[in-house]
């Protein structure tokens, strides 16, 4: 349960119904200061039962098919192993 008093995250895309959240990593995460900052915010939002992945903004840019293989692996069910159980 959030307060008013709770600080306020704002994530570049956060999809409720599977407590998703996607952030886009530009220049400024990769200093330690931007590191250390994500760290803390991704253990915040992790708190409340988010999943976190982050993407570099070349990631998203030059492999989006990666990209786009990484967020289907986390929203799709996983298939039933073919074993039989």
């Amino acid at each position: 349960m959030l307060s008013r008093y709770d600080p306020l995250h704002i994530v570049d895309f956060y999809c409720g119904a599977l407590k998703l959240v996607i952030e886009i990593d530009g220049d400024s995460h990769f200093t330690d200061e931007g590191q250390a900052y994500d760290r803390e915010r991704t253990k915040i939002l992790e708190g409340y039962g988010l999943k976190v992945l982050r993407f570099t903004n070349d990631e998203v840019l030059h492999s989006f098919e990666g990209v786009r293989q990484r967020i289907g692996e986390e929203i799709l069910p996983n298939p039933p192993s073919k074993g039989g159980n």
